[in-house]
């Protein structure tokens, strides 16, 4: 009995397979199942946008705001899908998907107590600022408007830009 008892003790805990091969363990595990779920859901929200009940803009809806001479250009399709309702503010139309683009251009010289700030707004939330006042900065992203929302980009202080080499502008993409 001692003997079987000493045996059992130099005994290895696990099985071991063919010399040189790894067990995989539960970290390789967890990953491969994230890499799955990704995937999964990434399908299954292309299916989502492939059915869902938007179509692209019939006609070029297109407004923009600068750089100079400092007024908006719109196009003139017959249902307009923007109105101009003050110097940089835009009223939405019709609902849909917009892109807003822009670039501003900090003013450099620029040195008076006001910190540099840039608000892209929607009907007065802030939806993107820009702080930074060393470089040009991108402004805009896609998003979903409806009609009525109030669109506007504002200044801390209208010194702080430079107005000939800033522009924003917006372009409807897709309508419900």
């Amino acid at each position: 009995q001692r003997t079987s008892l000493s045996l059992m003790e130099d005994m290895p805990l696990s099985h071991s397979g063919p010399q040189g091969t790894r067990r995989s363990s539960w970290k390789q595990w967890c990953l491969y199942s994230v890499i799955a779920l990704l995937l999964l859901l990434f399908s299954f929200s292309t299916l989502i946008l492939t059915f869902l009940p938007l179509k692209t803009a019939s006609e070029p809806c297109i407004a923009k705001f600068g750089p100079s001479p400092l007024k908006w250009q719109m196009t003139c399709p017959k249902l307009p899908c923007v109105n101009k309702t003050a110097n940089e503010k835009l009223e939405i139309l019709q609902n849909g998907l917009y892109l807003i683009y822009g670039q501003v251009t900090p003013n450099t010289t620029y040195k008076e107590p006001a910190p540099f700030a840039v608000r892209l707004r929607k009907n007065e939330d802030i939806i993107q600022a820009l702080t930074n006042n060393s470089k040009i900065q991108n402004v805009g992203g896609t998003y979903e408007l409806r009609a009525g929302d109030i669109l506007e980009l504002i200044y801390n202080s209208d010194h702080q830009v430079l107005k000939n080499h800033t522009y924003w502008g917006i372009v409807l993409l897709a309508n419900p």
